[in-house]
């Protein structure tokens, strides 16, 4: 549990964030803590993306398909870390982004809704409640009896119909998926920013055209592995068995 609360406080909690008692009763399930990721101070150094069901648009799985373009995007577009991925206790996934430094609230909710904008737009996502308070998994949802928590990527498509886990998952392979993921440095984040803000409209024919800026250096294409996808069931054992974690979840004790 210790591992698990390290990682949480490293990448998504404020400094002023619950106290150990309590993220340790949330954690086990025995109250559920509706946790803000921002200050007092209008600064936050984490943020959810949520990626509600909707029958709209017919396809049960579309929320999972949205994410998974956000995801891509993320990593292979403005060459941002892999985020952490999560299944709610409601059915609802969530991709979480850490960053290194805090920023402000307005400034995150303004690259999420660009992000949205440009990679999925159908989703239905109120920017302007990025930021209320969210149940930080893994934890107990109240109104469905489910467990939300974080998963393996390539595992996300078979949640499509579900609400949450059944079981509380073990705080060892909740840890073990957040331990290796980075943080948003600065320098990336005000990148990827201005790449999603829209371009500066051209330059009248009265005024001089400007010297063309140099091409931009060729993106290193993203890390094989860390893009969303299906993944076959042998990827998903490889994967877990690399974290120590059972495909039922279970920890593996080293020897």
């Amino acid at each position: 549990m210790e591992k698990l609360i390290s990682a949480l406080r490293r990448l998504y909690l404020p400094a002023d964030g619950p106290s150990l008692e309590a993220l340790m009763r949330h954690l086990r399930g025995e109250e559920t803590l509706a946790v803000s990721l921002a200050t007092d101070g209008g600064m936050a150094r984490a943020v959810r993306i949520p990626f509600s069901k909707s029958g709209k648009s017919g396809d049960p799985e579309a929320h999972w398909t949205r994410l998974c373009a956000a995801a891509n995007a993320l990593q292979q577009e403005l060459d941002l870390p892999a985020p952490a991925v999560s299944i709610g206790g409601d059915g609802a996934y969530g991709l979480w982004l850490s960053l290194e430094q805090p920023a402000p609230v307005a400034q995150l909710a303004e690259f999420v809704a660009l992000l949205r904008a440009d990679y999925f737009p159908e989703a239905e996502l109120d920017t302007g409640r990025l930021f209320d308070p969210v149940e930080l998994p893994p934890c107990l949802h109240r109104a469905s009896g489910k467990w939300a928590a974080f998963i393996h990527p390539g595992m996300g498509a078979s949640f499509a119909d579900e609400e949450g886990l059944d079981m509380a998952p073990p705080a060892t392979g909740q840890a073990a998926f957040l331990e290796g993921l980075e943080q948003i440095g600065p320098a990336q984040f005000g990148q990827a920013l201005a790449r999603l803000r829209p371009s500066a409209p051209a330059p009248s024919a009265a005024a001089p055209a400007p010297a063309p800026a140099p091409a931009p250096a060729p993106r290193a294409a993203a890390a094989e592995g860390l893009l969303l996808k299906d993944a076959t069931l042998e990827d998903i054992v490889a994967h877990l068995h690399a974290l120590n974690i059972e495909p039922t979840f279970r920890h593996i004790l080293p020897r």
